[in-house]
């Protein structure tokens, strides 16, 4: 199939509310905790505040997270990390959503392809009043750019209210996926 100069609108399931967080499978043993999550759990309020941050820019957020050490294991944390993010009131949503940079496109990214999510990008944040957040957890770096642009577009059509829903939940997904990388050592 080939594309023409734009990529079609597709809107979104409606979401409403809340989203469940999944049950985590049982194991009959149980995972033992990582040396970086036990370097977590130990380390002193304002270091970790600061390392959480970096992960979400709420510091609802990460004053939740933080004070609800230690943690036993990665799914623990992860799980807290989701139940904090769910939790997060407008104010708070606003606050993580200004500390957003824009999706990072490849390196290889030709010049026209700048231009265009610079465009999208603006036309975003002018029906929204925020960054465009996504998480790219799982796509391939050859299809970034079109899941980023065909990201937008197809919000672009959504409801103020939908929209929020879907960003806090692409929100929470980013803060899962940096959280895990900072305790693995894998953060960018």
């Amino acid at each position: 199939m080939t594309r023409g100069s734009t990529l079609p609108a597709h809107r979104l399931p409606h979401l409403t509310g809340r989203l469940p967080i999944p049950a985590q499978a049982r194991t009959s043993q149980a995972p033992l905790p990582s040396p970086s999550l036990e370097a977590f759990n130990t380390a002193g309020a304002e270091e970790t505040l600061s390392a959480l941050l970096g992960c979400l820019h709420s510091l609802c957020w990460a004053r939740r997270v933080a004070d609800h050490r230690p943690y036993p294991t990665l799914d623990a944390l992860l799980a807290a990390s989701d139940e904090a993010a769910y939790d997060l009131m407008p104010e708070d949503l606003t606050e993580a959503l200004a500390g957003e940079p824009l999706p990072a496109l490849p390196k290889d990214a030709y010049e026209a392809a700048h231009m265009a999510l610079g465009a999208a990008h603006a036309a975003y944040t002018a029906r929204f009043g925020y960054t465009f957040v996504i998480c790219l957890d799982g796509v391939p770096p050859a299809e970034t750019l079109d899941h980023v642009l065909e990201g937008i577009r197809s919000r672009l059509t959504n409801d103020p209210e939908d929209e929020r829903v879907v960003a806090a939940e692409e929100l929470r997904r980013l803060a899962r996926q940096r959280l895990a990388g900072f305790l693995r050592g894998t953060a960018p």
